[in-house]
């Protein structure tokens, strides 16, 4: 899918306006379902990729058996050419042991994994027949754990007899997913995968439940179980997800100097409504990293998309088009450098329950980002009209794009693009007048904490050369009430008179 995208962009690309430009059928799954496609599954739908890697599992299990035998017979026949070469017979098995280890080290850890019980949920009685006891499920856990739990058990009360049984396999899945965590990332979305699905199709033809009421179900289930989940699956340590999250950070600060004009951005910033709906667009696409359920950090995304379509119809007077968005959406995720974007993107993909994701507008908004994550780590000179002269100097840092000389504009040269070179340049210059107002402020800050520090140590000096001494009084004095026999002086108290009327 990225390979045909990039392709398709960098044909599409004219001349007098190079746009970034990519067919709605680029989006969808490759193998034709009608659902939409991500780059996570090589281009296929979470339906198509599951048919695939399911197939791809069953002929790794028949590699695996057939290596087995082969590996039986092999050690049969050693052992019978042992018997008749005593001598020899050291070497040789030495010889076989190691070649059996060496060849048979994927064999077992493949068998293991696949007929285990890790792509499917374990009955009560192999959760009981563990080595090690279970433990509680139900402990300490955060104000918002517990606050879905409790929203969850009321949600399924509803559906009484149904609601029994979906909490009650729900419950052991979780039990289930705590023998798992010695398995790898994928694995354990495969068992999340299963799971939905499993459920999906158990309400569908036993349970008769609605489809609209089926999809209800599947968000409160996948709310409660990966709100539980969410510490141990996003961005583990067994993976490369932080490191790709370094990566494109690392590329999205190289590109701080791209302008909305090098992307063909229809926004026009200067309007207020717009500014603000960019202000927005760029706080939901951050926002995404707070939350721990898959489709509520599918919600940030949607959120976020409708604010930019809302700014493109506002500054074009007209609805906007899949070919404005796009490129609306890079300038969003390049100005707002999300955190930890690429372990969002894994951890909605891994988890998400598949539905959302292969229709809808959830879907289509997702497969988006992923393009337009792709297209910033493959960015290059001709993507953006540059020079590779320009493109490197800018990436380098060695300086920004600047306004074209006067002298060298052509007499009939657009007045809007001498203006857009005059901005380009103004904002340069205030962006270095602000470095040097920053390198200032924290001159200015380090001197005050010296001088600070500096006032405390010669006041602490002085204390400890000076100290206070608080001595009391040679006499104390006399309180005011008390009788005070030595002064006579006073005139007496004055007495009542009384006039004849």
């Amino acid at each position: 899918l990225l390979k045909a995208y990039h392709h398709r962009k960098k044909m599409s690309l004219k001349s007098e306006r190079r746009g970034i430009h990519v067919d709605q059928s680029e989006l969808l799954c490759k193998k034709g379902c009608g659902y939409y496609g991500n780059p996570a599954w090589q281009g296929f739908c979470s339906k198509c990729w599951r048919e695939e890697y399911h197939k791809a599992r069953q002929k790794q299990i028949q590699e695996d058996w057939e290596l087995a035998e082969r590996l039986q017979r092999e050690e049969e026949e050693a052992f019978a050419s042992s018997q008749s070469s005593q001598g020899a017979q050291s070497l040789t098995f030495s010889k076989f042991e190691e070649k059996k280890t060496n060849e048979k080290t994927r064999k077992v850890t493949t068998v293991k994994k696949f007929f285990s019980a890790s792509s499917r949920v374990g009955s009560k009685k192999e959760i009981q027949e563990a080595k090690a006891p279970s433990p509680s499920i139900n402990r300490q856990t955060s104000i918002e754990t517990d606050r879905v739990s409790k929203e969850f058990i009321e949600f399924l009360k509803t559906f009484h007899k149904t609601g029994q049984e979906i909490y009650k396999q729900t419950k052991l899945f979780l039990e289930g997913m705590h023998y798992k965590r010695d398995l790898s990332i994928e694995e354990q979305s495969e068992c999340a995968q299963d799971f939905y699905h499993s459920v999906a199709e158990r309400m569908q033809t036993r349970g008769k439940v609605p489809p609209e009421r089926v999809e209800k179900i599947m968000d409160q289930i996948e709310k409660y179980i990966m709100t539980r989940l969410y510490k141990y699956v996003f961005c583990p340590e067994t993976t490369d997800d932080e490191k790709k999250d370094l990566a494109i950070q690392k590329r999205i600060r190289a590109l701080r100097w791209v302008t909305p004009q090098m992307l063909c951005v229809p926004v026009n910033e200067d309007v207020p409504e717009v500014s603000d709906m960019v202000v927005k667009a760029i706080t939901d696409i951050i926002e995404m990293d707070s939350k721990r359920v898959p489709r509520d950090k599918l919600a940030c995304i949607t959120k976020c998309s409708k604010h930019i379509f809302n700014a493109i119809k506002v500054t074009k007077n007209e609805p906007a088009s899949a070919d404005d968005f796009l490129p609306t959406l890079i300038y969003i995720v390049l100005k707002g450098n999300p955190p930890r974007l690429q372990s969002n993107i894994q951890y909605i993909t891994r988890f998400c329950n598949p539905s959302r994701l292969m229709t809808g507008e959830d879907g289509y908004y997702f497969t988006n980002l992923c393009c337009a994550v792709a297209f910033i780590e493959k960015l290059d000179a001709q993507s953006l009209n540059l020079s590779q002269e320009d493109f490197d100097r800018y990436m380098s840092g060695q300086t920004s794009p600047r306004k074209q000389e006067a002298e060298s504009w052509s007499p009939d040269a657009c007045l809007g693009v001498k203006q857009m070179y005059k901005n380009l340049d103004l904002l340069s210059q205030l962006n270095e007048r602000q470095e040097r107002i920053m390198n200032e402020a924290k001159k200015l800050e380090k001197d005050l904490i010296d001088w600070t520090d500096g006032i405390a140590r010669e006041v602490q000096d002085i204390v400890e050369k000076y100290p206070l001494e608080i001595k009391p009084p040679n006499q104390p004095l006399a309180a005011i009430d008390s009788e005070n026999v030595e002064n006579d002086k006073l005139p007496p108290p004055l007495q009542p008179q009384v006039y004849a009327g």
